[in-house]
C-alpha cells in the first residue's frame, strides 16, 4: 500500500473547512448502442459536494478540473482506492466486515482485503485494526488454499483421462487360466 500517499493525504484531510467532497465512479449512458442491441455504459469520476450544517443541498456532478483542485486529498484517496481495487478483493464483498468497519478501512486509506492483510503488525496497530487485519490475513490464506475451477477442471480431465487409459490397457490385457488377468 502507498503509505506515503495516505499519510499525505492524512495532512490535507479538509481541503474546505465546512465542505466535504467525495470522488466516486457513477455508470453513465453514452448514447451508443452495441451489436447486440443494448445501450452502452461507460464508468465516470463523479465529485459529490456537501456543505456543513446544510443537509437538503448536495451537489453531484461529473468531476473536471476545478473540483480535482479544490479538492485534492479526497480526489487522492479517489485514485488510491481504484489503484488497490484494480489489484485486489473490495472490502465491500468480505462479509467478515460491517458496513461501518469497510468505510473506517476506506478513510484510512485501505480499500482492499489484500491491502489489508499485507499491513505491517505496527501499521495496523496504529490505525487500531488489528483484528480486522487478522480476519483478511485468515481470509487470503484461505482462499490461496482453495483451487480454482479451472485447476480443479484439469486435474478432474487428467484423472478421467488415466480412468480412461487403464480400462483400455485393461481390455486389451490376456486372460490367463484361471480367468485372471495377469
Amino acid at each position: 500500500m502507498d503509505f506515503e500517499l495516505f499519510e499525505k493525504m492524512a495532512r490535507h484531510a479538509d481541503s474546505e473547512d465546512g465542505v466535504c467532497a467525495r470522488f466516486y465512479d457513477r455508470a453513465v449512458k453514452t448514447g451508443k448502442i452495441d451489436p447486440s442491441g443494448f445501450p452502452v455504459f461507460e464508468d465516470v469520476c463523479f465529485c459529490e459536494i456537501r456543505i456543513k450544517d446544510n443537509t437538503t443541498e448536495v451537489f453531484d456532478q461529473p468531476a473536471d478540473e476545478n473540483k480535482i483542485k479544490r479538492f485534492p486529498a479526497e480526489y487522492a484517496r479517489y485514485r488510491l482506492g481504484k489503484k488497490q481495487r484494480a489489484k485486489g478483493t473490495p472490502l465491500e464483498q468480505v462479509a467478515f466486515l460491517t458496513q461501518a468497519e469497510t468505510e473506517a478501512l476506506k478513510y484510512r486509506g485501505i480499500f482492499t482485503v489484500e491491502a489489508l492483510a499485507g499491513l505491517a503488525d505496527d501499521k495496523a496497530e496504529s490505525l487500531n485494526v488489528s483484528r480486522e487485519k487478522d480476519l483478511a490475513r485468515r481470509f487470503c490464506q484461505a482462499a490461496k488454499e482453495q483451487m480454482s475451477l479451472a485447476q480443479y477442471s484439469q486435474k478432474l480431465e487428467a484423472a478421467e483421462a488415466e480412468i480412461t487409459r487403464l480400462k483400455q490397457r485393461l481390455a486389451g490385457a490376456p486372460v490367463v487360466k484361471g480367468g485372471k488377468r495377469p
